[in-house]
């Protein structure tokens, strides 16, 4: 197939799922709205800001290393939801332009607001697959009531969506997609490489919390970091590791506010095979979310033997059974989490059988290429062949 896909040509969720069509042999086009340089082997590569997206742009957290205060964060996120729609008309006539060049059997595009949008607007005949990842929907959808218009008409457009998780999908039928349209749900990476996210040989030496979240508008982080204190006065041996942190002015203020930097590493932003190995140091990891899908994180921490505390939020149902294979909290509530943390460390019978149930579950539901062969079937039922 020749695949054009609009995507942030940065994010590592999007190029672990492009990677494995170029690799596969096709003929793989990349319109990224980020300025980018993504280590792939793509027929063509454009940029094609949208929503300001071109105004000094830098890599966010966990990308290249460059670290951005959450309030500026926020502020830009903000920008851009407002006044974002002003760009389209240029950059859906830039998209146009390429996609009469390249000619795609097939258009994806990975994340609705702006990407989504930008190629529905663009208006070609091409199919048109459609990617939603964790809080289109539930977040951003709702910030700006000028995108929600554009959502609707993008659903419309699609010829099929992808999301990574069953309460999207329904969703996005109420937002416009016709229930008669194919649709896949996988995670939003495309899977699990579960031959570098694995259990360690052995449990770890010394009791260990991992936040593998980093600072995100819709991460409680100063829940997890209000409930460092509340752990280590049961269990002061406690070690916690936060990945994506190193350096963050607000996440050394949390550290000298709570008096807690000795237990706490800020770690900076770390490859695929890093982060395995930081999870396979630890016994739990822990997400107190207040909007996701599915995390890649999240899942990832699972196939590493990690047991989950995460928010209690309906996509987070689909993988974790409250006490069997994970433990599910109120994101704003440091006491709930502090206690999830201690429940999980006490009880090595419960990390031991979560850490089964969550293998079969990831084998079953997130392994890459098992993930990615649906996604090849639902392409051909996308295209018609």
């Amino acid at each position: 197939m020749r695949i054009l896909f609009v995507a942030d040509g940065r994010s590592p969720i999007a190029l672990n799922w492009i990677r494995y069509w170029a690799e596969r042999g096709d003929e793989v086009h990349l319109a990224s709205t980020f300025a980018c340089a993504p280590d792939l082997a793509v027929r063509s590569l454009d940029l094609v800001p949208v929503a300001f997206s071109g105004a000094g742009s830098r890599s966010a957290p966990g990308r290249s290393g460059v670290l951005h205060s959450p309030h500026t964060v926020l502020l830009r996120a903000t920008i851009r939801q407002w006044l974002g729609m002003l760009t389209l008309p240029g950059a859906a006539r830039h998209l146009r332009t390429i996609v009469a060049r390249v000619r795609p059997d097939l258009i994806h595009a990975m994340r609705i607001p702006y990407e989504g949008i930008l190629a529905a607007r663009s208006g070609t005949p091409v199919p048109l697959v459609i990617s939603s990842w964790g809080n289109d929907f539930t977040l951003h959808a709702r910030l700006s009531p000028w995108i929600q218009p554009a959502i609707r008409q993008t659903l419309r457009r699609a010829a099929g969506l992808h999301s990574d998780c069953q309460r999207d999908l329904r969703l996005a039928h109420m937002w416009g997609l016709a229930v008669d349209r194919p649709s896949l749900v996988v995670p939003g990476n495309g899977g699990i490489h579960t031959e570098i996210f694995y259990p360690p040989a052995e449990p770890p030496g010394e009791p260990v919390v991992v936040n593998p979240r980093g600072f995100r508008g819709y991460v409680r982080n100063d829940t997890f970091f209000k409930s460092i204190p509340l752990v280590l006065a049961r269990q002061p041996q406690v070690r916690f590791r936060c990945a994506g942190m190193a350096g963050q002015p607000e996440a050394l203020d949390w550290l000298k506010r709570l008096d807690v930097e000795a237990a706490v590493e800020l770690l900076p932003p770390r490859p695929h095979a890093g982060m395995a190995d930081v999870f396979r140091s630890a016994q739990v990891a822990v997400s107190p979310s207040t909007h996701d899908g599915t995390p890649n994180t999240l899942l990832e921490a699972m196939a590493c033997g990690c047991f989950p505390v995460a928010g209690d939020l309906e996509s987070i149902r689909e993988w974790i059974v409250p006490g069997e294979n994970g433990l599910l909290i109120d994101p704003a509530d440091p006491q709930a989490l502090a206690q999830a943390i201690l429940n999980a460390l006490d009880d090595a019978g419960l990390r031991q059988e979560a850490l089964k149930k969550n293998a079969r579950l990831i084998a079953r539901r997130a392994e890459y290429r098992r993930c990615m062969a649906q996604a090849e079937t639902f392409y051909r039922q996308i295209v018609g062949n």
